[in-house]
């Protein structure tokens, strides 16, 4: 009956804990995993240029990976414009350009993208913008810049089985070897098939999963070509050789090359995660590199202990010895202080400001992790308590055998004789080889006497005090909800990879931000030749005022406030910190005002705008404004 009733409550654990999972796994189903932010986008998006351009330039915040169809442009009719290959801008990999067709014709036009961030994760999305005048459109986004969500799912769901199985495997493998216990290693073989099934998996699908596609493509040969020679593909395929080596390694052998050999293979399986995920973007990225692989072979030691731990608990509890309990509690204290460590330094670097904890999904989620692992620590601090009364009894036990075993003769006359009696009620003989005997007595029962009633027993320390079984089951309960709320830890940290860093969210904010601003910028700038009549204000029109092509539209007034034209105006800008110019911007007389279409200023920054005016054939001024070109 016993055993039924820890059955079901296992089983009822297990399908709440099965609920939470599916809950987290597809309620997220439908987010966007994108790590890299678009910063800014040439043209912009919504704007309204005069000619074609000749590019379509887009900038995001970390190295983006582009692919063949990275791009795809649609004319107003839904018909797609032939472009050329995607590439990154002036070799910049936080880039990606796509050259267009001189003959585009006119009206709106739909831009579809999709890059992969340098922390594997692919970002997709669409902007449109129109020559000569915005026109109706009967454009439907490419599906690239939306994804397949299949595709996502499957490919989400293999990676919690990935970080399952390792932790499984790495987890149980120092549990056995740390504790000697055998009644858990069956785990082994469950962890090394669990993880080599999902990177299989991971393998097939990271093609349909990058390019937007449906699961059906994971078996098209050159997708899979085009995988293997890929990064994150290559990290898969070095994972796959690792595990093999693991199926090889001699799992009981020992010596100093045996334990230097697994600690290679165990810190290279683990790097497999850290060269793909955020670590390997960013800040930092050799500090973050080394913290991501303590990080996440401190969790396996932790929740693979802790599960091989639980199945030992309910196994065979008679065979795991308190000592082996208490070597595995003073690991688990080791890996949960690296975690510790770790996670605040990844929690920094990640958020960037602390208004990202409550501003950005990544904070938000790290909040709920911070919850979930308190709730950790605490049952982890039930479990050494139970650790520490399951070790107690055997010590307390061997220290009472050796204070009571004493040689038969006056001293144990003596205490006989005493107040307080204890009678034996075993006896042991030693015989030594020169004939001698020692004979001892072990108390198993206690009397005290009583002035009123005479001799009674003192009771003994109860069965919750004293039972080993009833410490083991305490610690059975302990472990089994450390186990619980360690896998929805790990459930939000695979989230967390799969989620925009908050410095990242931040960024790209800012520039959403910037983006914001007026397409136009306005100036005005006073002028006096010093000659009677010789004053007045030109007023110059920047658009859009930002980095790449800028036209430019300036009129001048008069003393009287009318406008007024002058035989020349000559327009110039110069980027003083990047000795940048000066850049003419080659202004024409259009009888009345002035206009430019070819001022390409590359880089932002504070300008310094020059307007030479000339009023007469030989009365002239120069002078200068600062502008703000985002």
């Amino acid at each position: 009956m016993g055993g039924q009733r820890i059955g079901g409550r296992v089983g009822r654990a297990a399908t709440l804990l099965g609920t939470v999972v599916l809950l987290i796994l597809f309620g997220s189903a439908g987010s966007a995993f994108a790590h890299a932010a678009l910063k800014g986008a040439d043209p912009v998006d919504g704007t309204v240029v005069k000619k074609a351009p000749a590019a379509i330039t887009l900038t995001f915040t970390e190295s983006v990976g582009l692919l063949d169809d990275s791009f795809r442009v649609l004319d107003p009719e839904n018909r797609r414009v032939h472009t050329g290959k995607p590439q990154h801008a002036g070799g910049r990999s936080e880039t990606a350009r796509v050259t267009l067709p001189d003959d585009m014709g006119t009206g709106t036009f739909t831009v579809g993208w999709r890059v992969v961030s340098a922390d594997s994760h692919p970002v997709s999305g669409a902007l449109t913008f129109s020559i000569g005048k915005p026109s109706a459109t009967t454009a439907v986004i490419p599906t690239q810049a939306t994804g397949d969500t299949a595709s996502a799912t499957l490919y989400d769901i293999s990676r919690y089985f990935a970080y399952g199985g390792l932790a499984l495997l790495l987890g149980t493998l120092v549990f056995s070897l740390v504790t000697g216990v055998e009644a858990a290693r069956g785990l082994l073989l469950t962890g090394w098939w669990t993880l080599l099934a999902s990177t299989v998996a991971l393998l097939l699908l990271r093609g349909p999963y990058e390019r937007g596609g449906g699961p059906a493509a994971a078996f098209d040969p050159s997708v899979l070509a085009d995988t293997a020679t890929s990064r994150p593909g290559l990290v898969l395929l070095v994972r796959l050789v690792l595990l093999a080596g693991a199926a090889f390694f001699p799992v009981r052998a020992g010596g100093r090359w045996w334990t230097a050999g697994g600690g290679v293979l165990t810190v290279a399986l683990a790097g497999t995660w850290a060269a793909a995920e955020h670590a390997s973007a960013g800040i930092q990225v050799p500090v973050a590199l080394v913290s991501a692989v303590l990080h996440l072979l401190a969790m396996a030691v932790w929740l693979g202990g802790l599960t091989a731990l639980l199945t030992a608990l309910y196994r065979a509890p008679e065979d795991l010895p308190a000592s082996a309990v208490t070597r595995f509690s003073r690991l688990a204290l080791t890996a949960v202080t690296v975690l510790v460590a770790t996670g605040v330094y990844q929690s920094w670097r990640g958020l960037g400001s602390l208004d990202a904890l409550t501003t950005t999904s990544y904070g938000r989620l790290l909040l709920a992790k911070l919850i979930a692992v308190l709730l950790l620590l605490a049952a982890a601090a039930y479990s050494r308590r139970w650790t520490a009364r399951l070790a107690a009894p055997v010590e307390r036990r061997a220290d009472v055998r050796e204070r009571v075993l004493e040689p038969v003769g006056a001293a144990a006359d003596a205490e006989v004789s005493g107040a307080d009696m204890s009678t034996g009620t075993s006896t042991g003989t030693e015989t030594g080889t020169d004939g001698g005997a020692e004979i001892g007595t072990d108390t198993e029962t206690d009397t005290g006497t009583d002035a009123a009633t005479g001799p009674h027993p003192r009771p003994l320390p109860s069965t919750e005090d004293g039972d080993p079984g009833a410490y083991r089951r305490g610690l059975r309960r302990s472990v089994l909800a450390e186990v619980i709320v360690g896998i929805l830890v790990l459930v939000i940290t695979t989230l967390l990879t799969g989620t925009q860093p908050g410095r990242a969210a931040t960024e790209a904010a800012a520039s959403a931000a910037e983006a914001a601003r007026p397409m136009a910028s306005t100036t005005v700038i006073p002028f006096d030749v010093g000659t009677p009549g010789g004053h007045g204000k030109i007023q110059i029109e920047l658009t859009p005022g930002r980095v790449g092509e800028n036209s430019v539209q300036a009129v001048t007034f008069g003393p009287d406030g009318g406008l007024v034209t002058v035989p020349e105006l000559r327009l110039t800008f110069t980027l003083e910190k990047q000795d940048i110019g000066p850049l003419d911007a080659k202004l024409t007389d259009r009888g009345g005002y002035w206009t430019s279409d070819t001022l390409n200023l590359p880089l932002p920054g504070t300008w310094t705008m020059k307007a030479t005016v000339r009023t007469t054939d030989i009365d002239q001024i120069t002078v200068s404004r600062k502008v703000r070109i985002g």
